[in-house]
């Protein structure tokens, strides 16, 4: 009876279907990238100060007077400034500061062309070359390099779960 018993349990164990869910992905890319061309640029424009104290101002022809200078082609120019001191052996302070502006283009500039500013960025278009990527069945990569301005990214997963 024992052996009927151990033949009868062996015959229900074998008879029970295994419980595992087995999940295994395997994904591969390869991306390639030829960058176009770029510029960037930014156009400063006039700025001018003056302060003083203690100072008498002229602009050559009028006293106590700062000249409103002139603007051409957007480009700012103070007038010329003299000063003298209000009390001579007295303390006095005077500062004047002056940037010019990037003149303002008479015309559209062209593409590829880059405007005469004071802040420019430019990249040079990509070049393909060599470039190159591949991805062969058993997931080996071969990524080859190519020009200025490319970028080759290649990326292998592999995932397996079991539940």
């Amino acid at each position: 009876m024992t052996r009927a018993l151990l033949v009868l349990g062996i015959t229900l164990a074998a008879a029970l279907p295994a419980r595992a869910d087995l999940t295994h992905k395997i994904q591969s890319s390869i991306s390639l990238q030829v960058g176009g061309s770029v510029t960037t640029a930014q156009r400063i424009g006039s700025s001018f100060s003056i302060s003083g104290s203690g100072v008498d101002t002229t602009d050559g022809t009028t006293a106590n007077t700062v000249s409103a200078g002139t603007i051409t082609s957007g480009v700012y120019s103070p007038g010329t400034i003299a000063v003298t001191q209000d009390v001579p052996s007295e303390a006095f302070s005077f500062s004047q500061s002056y940037t010019q502006a990037d003149a303002v283009p008479t015309s559209a500039v062209s593409v590829g062309a880059v405007p005469n500013f004071s802040t420019i960025t430019s990249t040079a278009a990509g070049t393909a070359g060599d470039l190159a990527g591949t991805i062969a069945s058993d997931g080996t990569m071969t990524i080859t390099a190519g020009g200025a301005n490319t970028l080759a990214i290649g990326q292998l997963t592999t995932s397996l779960t079991i539940e």
